[in-house]
């Protein structure tokens, strides 16, 4: 595992807050962490980049304890934080350089200028970072958390101040990204989650509350299964409500209504023999998807 997380706890004094946390993060993933604010996402995000020490557990980034190593473990991470750090007074491509040197990147030039096309910056190298939209800094950021190569990513709201076009952009960068490298992602747009990530981590109150790849994670905690179906005629409720694992039905209006059933059964092919036997038309008939915004306000409710 590129990351492993292991019986996580932060204490600031007598709060506590980062409580017994353990995840693990593979090559080839992009994980999605997800919490409330204040939930503790950002101080485990500085403890796994080794920014701050934790009270209790470990973290081991490519095989790396991230104290005992901290050197080591923090040459496999490339780090944007929630409020990026970068030098305003230094143009684009002089600061990417420069940022290649610290990390002892040969042909730190080239490097440069291979992420300042990789981050749609080529229009912008020439100006100072300070001139730059909110937008274009985060490139920036997200530029020279890429300058040396990093099996890890860790990327705190990384598409913060982005207009739709360049989300789009960004998005694609990190899910390519995520084809070779272990990416950690962090962003309050629960939409964003389902468009980029493979697996996603809640945690509520400095605890894990769900740990599951996307789709798993939806029917998990959907609770019910409910299909939406409406009929050229008005139909039979009660025989509706027969149907095998039909828990209710609740009438939209004459011709149109929804049925639960619990979440593991899809009963759609029942209601489809039920207009065949009733001589029914079907208008529509179609099975409510979950999103990880529904799951998101189940398992983080107080």
């Amino acid at each position: 595992m590129s990351v492993a997380v292991h019986h996580l706890v932060k204490e600031y004094g007598a709060q506590r807050a980062v409580s017994d946390i353990s995840f693990t993060a593979k090559s080839g993933e992009v994980l999605g962490f997800l919490g409330p604010n204040g939930a503790g996402k950002t101080t485990t995000m500085k403890i796994i980049t080794g920014y701050l020490p934790p009270t209790e557990g470990g973290v081991e980034v490519c095989g790396f304890d991230v104290m005992k190593n901290a050197m080591e473990a923090r040459a496999c991470i490339g780090y944007l934080p929630e409020h990026n750090p970068l030098y305003k007074e230094m143009y684009v491509r002089e600061y990417l350089q420069f940022t290649a040197g610290l990390h002892r990147v040969k042909k730190a030039r080239q490097r440069a200028d291979d992420m300042i096309e990789r981050t749609g910056l080529a229009s912008h190298r020439q100006k100072r970072i300070g001139e730059l939209s909110k937008g274009y800094r985060q490139r920036v950021g997200l530029a020279q958390a890429m300058l040396h190569d990093p099996q890890v990513l860790i990327l705190d709201e990384p598409t913060s101040g982005l207009d739709p076009n360049q989300i789009v952009e960004i998005r694609r960068l990190i899910r390519d990204l995520g084809n070779e490298k272990t990416v950690i992602l962090s962003t309050h747009i629960l939409g964003e989650v389902e468009a980029v990530c493979d697996r996603a981590i809640i945690i509520n109150k400095g605890v894990l509350v769900a740990d599951a790849l996307i789709e798993d994670l939806k029917q998990q905690f959907a609770g019910q299964s409910v299909v939406t179906v409406e009929f050229a005629a008005p139909p039979d409720l009660k025989k509706l409500a027969a149907l095998p694992f039909v828990e209710r039905v609740q009438a939209l209006s004459d011709s149109r209504c929804q049925l639960y059933a619990a979440a593991q059964h899809d009963i759609r092919a029942s209601v489809f023999d039920f207009a065949v036997q009733h001589r029914l038309i079907l208008l529509e008939l179609h099975r409510e998807s979950r999103s990880v915004e529904d799951v998101f306000q189940r398992v983080t409710k107080a």
